[in-house]
Parts: structure tokens; sequence; C-alpha cells
């Protein structure tokens, strides 16, 4: 067992009645085919970081029925998934009554099978004729983006039980105007990140006060943020984790009108005087990277107890707002490594439970292994594997695994122990 591993107790940890554990999805990483969208276009661009294209990825467009039934069937009792604002507006200002009728009837089907369904009404994409137009950077993205929540929440808010609005906003500018691994690919723009931040959080705001007005869910943004560890000597900086921890502070210091703060977290990011240290790759720099007990197949730290650290920085920094727990998760071949992270990943959520943290539910990331953006299909999150051809589903022993955890509400008294003994 790892030096940082929790030690045993002397009971079952019980979590409280009405806790969600359950597992998330988005849209364009699973349902295929999302012709209409600005990272179809540039999956298929030459001379992008994309590793492949999405193309029919998990085809859950057609299959939703099966996947929301593993999901209640391993005991699971939410499923986090987003609507496609490029299938809904295919065009500016026409609404599609036919794609807005299939989200009506995913999340009527997460009802029937006892699911709370979470809704993220963007995650990453946007329509093309919006991107054409500027996207993110658009001067009337905040606005557009508003009419967009008001027709899902019209329409769709009755069946709605938790609404996100923007899925990791700090990366619409990061990633898309200095990292260059997301529409529009553009590589170093500093300024222009800086501005297409604050317009996504004006659109935000706008969306939390439209979702209110129409519905009667809590409404909340999912930021990420990961452990930051600054060792003796160790100087604040500029670098890419930073500046999205201090972007997403803003939306924590600005959320006076949100129901809830959307966390997701994945690894630790440790500075010396020299820097950062150990690994901390971005997910779509894997090339190269290899596996091992220590990093995740993105190159990360296997280091579950993140969540410790970046539950109680927002508990600190939002004066006690609920936190729901987006996304957390691993990348990795070896499902036994999965569940020893998701069991002291959970560890560290019920210490802060214990401490008196309003936490509100745990959503594993992912569902399936799916598409996973530029880094395409090597990278597996899934509880459920998906053949690439055949699209037949194959549950791992995780996925029993967390369902267990949610349908009894406990943890074991003893760890599960990563890496195992060594005969």
């Amino acid at each position: 067992m790892s030096s940082s591993a929790p030690v045993p107790t002397q009971t079952a940890l019980q979590f409280p009645e009405g806790f969600l554990i359950g597992a998330s999805t988005a849209g364009h990483q699973t349902e295929g085919n999302n012709i209409n969208s600005d990272w179809w276009e540039f999956e298929h661009r030459l001379g992008t970081p994309v590793q492949e294209p999405s193309l029919d990825a998990c085809d859950s467009y057609h299959r939703y029925r099966e996947d929301i039934g593993l999901a209640a069937g391993f005991g699971l009792n939410a499923y986090r998934f987003s609507v496609e604002w490029s299938r809904i507006e295919p065009a500016e200002g026409a609404f599609s009554a036919a794609e807005t009728a299939h989200y009506r009837r995913m999340l009527a089907a997460c009802h029937e099978r006892g699911l709370v369904p979470v809704v993220t009404y963007n995650h990453f994409t946007l329509p093309l004729w919006l991107a054409r137009r500027g996207g993110y950077a658009a001067e009337d993205f905040p606005e557009l983006f508003q009419r967009f929540c008001v027709h899902v929440t019209r329409t769709l808010g009755d069946l709605i039980r938790w609404a996100v609005t923007i899925n990791e906003p700090e990366g619409a500018g990061d990633a898309g105007y200095v990292l260059g691994i997301h529409p529009p690919g553009v590589l170093g723009d500093h300024d222009l990140a800086e501005r297409v931040a604050n317009n996504v959080l004006d659109a935000h705001h706008l969306a939390v006060k439209a979702i209110h007005d129409y519905g009667s869910m809590p409404v909340g943004v999912s930021l990420a943020l990961q452990d930051m560890q600054y060792e003796d000597g160790a100087t604040p900086g500029t670098t890419e984790w930073e500046i999205n921890a201090r972007i997403s502070e803003k939306y924590i210091e600005t959320c006076s009108n949100d129901d809830f703060i959307g966390l997701q977290t994945y690894t630790r990011i440790r500075f010396g005087p020299e820097g950062e240290r150990g690994p901390g790759l971005h997910p779509d720099s894997k090339n190269g990277i290899i596996e091992t007990d220590d990093n995740t197949q993105v190159g990360w730290e296997f280091y579950p107890e993140a969540l410790n650290g970046t539950i109680r920085r927002v508990h600190a920094v939002s004066g006690g707002k609920p936190i729901l727990l987006t996304e957390n998760g691993i990348a990795t071949r070896n499902d036994s490594k999965r569940v020893a992270f998701m069991d002291r990943a959970l560890r560290a959520v019920h210490g802060c439970l214990t401490d008196g943290i309003d936490i509100r539910g745990y959503l594993h990331w992912s569902l399936l292994d799916n598409y996973e953006w530029s880094g395409g299909y090597e990278p597996t999150f899934g509880l459920v594997a998906v053949d690439r051809q055949t699209f037949a589903r194959w549950p791992k022993g995780s996925a029993y695994w967390l369902g267990d955890v949610a349908r009894t509400r406990t943890l074991p008294a003893t760890p599960v122990a990563w890496p195992p003994a060594r005969l």
C-alpha cells in the first residue's frame, strides 16, 4: 500500500440519506455523429492535435436506454449527461422539436429507472453557426447561450433535477486559445483567452437567471480544480493549472446566485522551488506516456486524495455553498486500480462530510469508455468498456463495486490496497 493510502477504520463508512452516487457522460463524447458542432469540424481539420475523429462515438444517441439501464442495474442513483446545443439549435434561432423530444425521452428513461438526471447545458461543444461568428469569443455569446437555456428549461426543465450551466468554463479560453487543443485551435493568445473567460462568466450568470426563471431545479457550474500543493520555497506562477485555478476561483467568488458548485478533480499538482514537479501532463499530451502504479494513462499522478484539498478549497472560497462532485475518475487499463482510486476518493469525500462540509453527491467520470477529445479513444475512464466496432457494452468490475456503494451508501472499513501486495 502506498504511503498516502488511508488506514483501516473500526467500522464501515456510511453516506447520508439522499447522497447521490452515479456516473457522468457528455453528448459529443458518447452520442456519435454530432456533425453540426464545432468539434466535428475541428476533428476533421488537417493539422489539429486531435488523435482521431469521434465518428460514431459510443452510439449512445441510439443506445441511451441501454446505458441508462446499465447505470441503474449496477445500483447507481444518478446520471449526468449533456444536451447538445448543435442538435437542438442547428441553425441560429431554429430549435428542433424532434431533437428536444429526444432529450426528453432520455430524461424520462432516467426517471423510469430511478436515476436522478443531472443535465449539463454546455459541455465543450458549440453549433457550427455560432463557432463561425466567434464561438465563446462572440460578443453576443452570453445572450445566445441564455436564449438556449430558456428553450431547454421551458421544454425539459420539469424532468431535470440538477442543472449545470457550463462544463469547465475555465477551459474555454485556455484549451481553445492558448493550448490549441480545442476549437478554434489558437495557440498562445493569452489576451483573447482572458476575454473569452470573462465572456463565458457573463454567459453563466445569464444562464443561471434564465434557468431559475423557468425551472425549479438547483443550478450551478462545473469547475475543474486540481489539488495545488506548494512546497517550502515554491512561488505561485502562471502555469496552465494555476491560470485555470484562478479563473475557477473567480467563478466561485461570484456565485452568489448559484445553488451549488460543481467540482471536478482528478489529481494533485505539486510545485517546488524549481517549479512544477512530478506527473502533471495535460490529458491530450499523452504521446509517450507509460502508465505505472504511480500515474495514469494520461500522465497524471495517482492521487485520489486530491479531492480532500479541492473540496475544502471550494468550501472556504464559496462560504460553504453546497458542492456536487460532477466528475472524478482515472484513465487506466487496470480496473483494480480504478476500484482503489474510487475507494480512496470516496474516503476523502466522507472525511469532508464528517467535518460538516455540505456535499450532495459523487458522480464518477465516466460511465463509458468514450471519446476523450484530442486524446481520442485511447484513454479509458469508463466503468463500462465499449467495443469500437459493434458498440457492445462490457461492464467492468468497478461498475458493480461502485453500484454496491451506491445501493448500500456504505464503504467497507478496510480500504482497497494500491498498489497490490507483491509476493
